[in-house]
């Protein structure tokens, strides 16, 4: 019998993956304006805690980002319970047609980032109705994270952290990408191309995927 915490029918949850620079960021802001997600960055939820002033976990997360590994996933886990919850708090009327009693719309940018995460987090708080998962090739993400670095004041915009976080990425969380596939969950959109036209195809690819979710419901 299922535990988690949220029923899928009326917490839609989207995992964002993709390589470090691949354009979450950029495209979750389009789909929270579009179709009234809550966006939740796992990396900008944790920075926040990094920064919380008096936080048990801040000088750990600091160091695991600095070495371009990955934040143990009871912390990464909990900062993302507590978000959800606030959220919906927030705002208990949001609801979507179509969504039964619906709650909310979450978009999770950047987790899981492996795949004992995935399994943690669809267990016990709610399962991913779909994963959006941007490809792009690291020659590009990393022209596109060095630009977004003179600007960014991240300390993991350098070129040591930028091909950490590559090789965590290949090693970790393409199996979660792998994983979330054979679930027949997963959306495969072409991340080198403009913005706009990378925008266009997961408009289209998420319409087709909403559709085929109701029709199941």
């Amino acid at each position: 019998m299922a535990s988690f915490e949220y029923d899928p029918k009326k917490v839609v949850v989207v995992f964002v993956l993709g390589g470090p620079g691949a354009g979450k960021g950029t495209h979750c802001a389009h789909l929270v304006e579009d179709y009234g997600f809550v966006h939740l960055s796992a990396g900008d939820l944790l920075r926040a805690e990094q920064a919380r002033p008096g936080s048990q976990y801040g000088q750990m997360i600091a160091d695991y980002i600095k070495d371009g590994k990955i934040v143990p996933m009871e912390v990464t886990i909990s900062l993302l319970r507590n978000a959800i919850q606030q959220a919906l708090r927030e705002n208990e009327a949001s609801q979507r047609e179509g969504w039964g009693d619906g709650k909310g719309r979450f978009l999770i940018d950047g987790f899981p980032r492996k795949l004992d995460q995935s399994h943690k987090f669809e267990e016990s708080v709610c399962p991913a109705q779909m994963v959006l998962f941007l490809q792009c090739s690291e020659e590009i993400m990393l022209e596109r994270l060095l630009r977004r670095g003179e600007t960014s004041g991240r300390s993991d915009d350098n070129i040591e952290s930028i091909k950490k976080r590559f090789r965590t990425f290949v090693e970790t969380s393409m199996p979660v990408v792998d994983y979330q596939r054979s679930q027949n969950k997963v959306i495969d959109v072409d991340a080198k191309n403009p913005v706009d036209q990378v925008y266009k195809d997961i408009s289209k690819a998420m319409d087709a995927k909403f559709k085929q979710i109701r029709n199941s419901m």
